[in-house]
Order: C-alpha cells, then structure tokens, then sequence
C-alpha cells in the first residue's frame, strides 16, 4: 500500500517531465529550420528584372519605381564603356547575367549597403538569385573581380576568399594574362565582299564637250564663339539635360562628375 502511494506521484512527476522535455525539444527543431533557412537578408527586397545593362549593371523595378542597380564590390569586364573595348570575358560574364536574372522562374531580390546609391544614381546592391548571392557567383566563375568602393564592404572578406580560389582554379578571366589586364576581346571576323562582274564595255560615242562652271565665291566662315561653361550640382541634375553624360571638353564637364576619371562624366 506505501509501495502504491509513493509511486504515484514519482509517477506524475516523470510524466510532467517527458512532456516538458518534449516541448523543449520540438522548439529547437524549429529554431535551427528557421535559421537554415535565413540565406536571404531580412532586409532584402525583392525586384522584378526588366533588362540586363552588362555583367555587373541591371534595371530592375525596385518598390513600384524602375532603377538601375550597380552591383557592389565587384567589376565585370566591360561591354558598353564609351571609352573602353569590349574586354576579355565580357561578353560571357552579360551572357551569364542573363541567362539568371531574366529567369522569371526564379526569384530575384537586392539587398543595400551604407552608401545606397553612387554619382550616377545608381542603386549600389547585393544581388540575390533565389537564396544565392548573385556577386559572389560572378567572381566565384571568374566572371568578376573584387573592387572596393568604401564604406560598402559587408561581404568583402568572404568575397575574397572566393576570389582566391577561382584565382586558384585559373577560371575566367584569371585563365587569361591579357584578360586579367583587361585586354581587349578579339573583333569577329567579317566576310569580304564579293567581287562585282566585269562591265560590259559601253558603246563608244561621239564625245561631249562640258564646259567648267564658274567657281563660286568663297564662302568666309563665321568666327567660333567659345561654348559658355555649364554647372550642375550632381549626375541627377546633370543627366536631366544630357541623358547619356558628357566627355571631357564639354560644356558641362566638370572632374567631380568624373569619378573613375575615365574622362566622361555622370555616364550611365
């Protein structure tokens, strides 16, 4: 009878425990799910993908308003530069770009750093593809190269690190000494024209005496006036009157617009 009483509240006391222990348990599964999948940022946003600029420049349509994105911390070699050629891997780093991004079947999203736009007014973002950041797979390929523009440097360490290796696995650009030079891509070779068929000589005839006409009287050039110089505050009020930036000797050119001092300012 004492055996009887004395079990019974043992016996309730490790039943309370097994489902407390339970409890507890199943909270931690769904803790650590949670966690796995957190790739994408919180603070990610996503975008839909209207076209495709080059490797490392897209316009999106970010919060109803259509943007064009700079991805941050990396270069792809150009295809679009006005005072560039089109460099090796270029072209197969836009490919690239497009063939993720204007995948409607996958789900694109940008995420911002500190500075969130650069002298052109474009915005500067991490690029995700799904859960995937799309920078980090351009330089994971050998696609890109790291460049740094302070103060955007949240994912610089693991970025290099990514570098290194595809450095290592000579992929990409990294494969190619004149590449990583940003040397030229090689200009596809054009068909020579075809050769005309012989003309049938013209019947002679009597020939036509044509007398010169008077030479007219030299025209005298107005004199050239110097163009008066432009100032605008930024590449937004800039690019308001000249869309597509100006080159140096412009008017409107001014070194504070030149950022890259490439000799062309508030280009897109």
């Amino acid at each position: 009878m004492l055996q009887s009483r004395l079990f019974k509240p043992f016996a309730a006391s490790l039943l309370s425990f097994s489902l407390f222990a339970g409890s507890f348990s199943s909270f931690a599964g769904e803790h650590s799910v949670q966690t796995a999948e957190a790739a994408v940022p919180k603070t990610a946003v996503k975008v839909t993908v209207k076209e495709v600029v080059d490797g490392d420049t897209i316009k999106v349509v970010y919060k109803g308003k259509q943007e064009t994105v700079r991805m941050i911390l990396i270069d792809t070699p150009e295809t679009k530069h006005p005072n560039k050629c089109v460099q090796l891997y270029g072209p197969e780093a836009s490919a690239y770009t497009k063939k993720y991004l204007l995948d409607q079947s996958k789900t694109i999203s940008i995420e911002l750093d500190k500075d969130t736009r650069d002298p052109y007014d474009r915005l500067l973002a991490y690029v995700y593809v799904n859960d995937t950041m799309f920078n980090e797979l351009l330089v994971q390929n050998g696609l890109a190269r790291i460049t740094v523009f302070e103060p955007n440097t949240k994912y610089l360490e693991k970025l290099q690190a990514v570098e290194t290796k595809a450095k290592a696995a000579k992929k990409g650009i990294w494969s190619n000494a004149s590449a990583i030079k940003g040397g030229c891509a090689p200009k596809a070779a054009t068909p020579a024209p075809a050769k005309p068929a012989p003309a049938k000589p013209a019947p002679k005839t009597a020939p036509v005496v044509v007398k010169p006409a008077p030479k007219p009287a030299p025209k005298v050039a107005p004199k050239a006036t110097a163009p008066k110089k432009e100032s605008f505050k930024n590449c937004t009020e800039l690019r308001k009157k000249y869309p597509k930036g100006v080159k140096k000797g412009h008017p409107a050119y001014e070194n504070k617009h030149d950022r890259d001092k490439d000799g062309w300012a508030c280009e897109r």
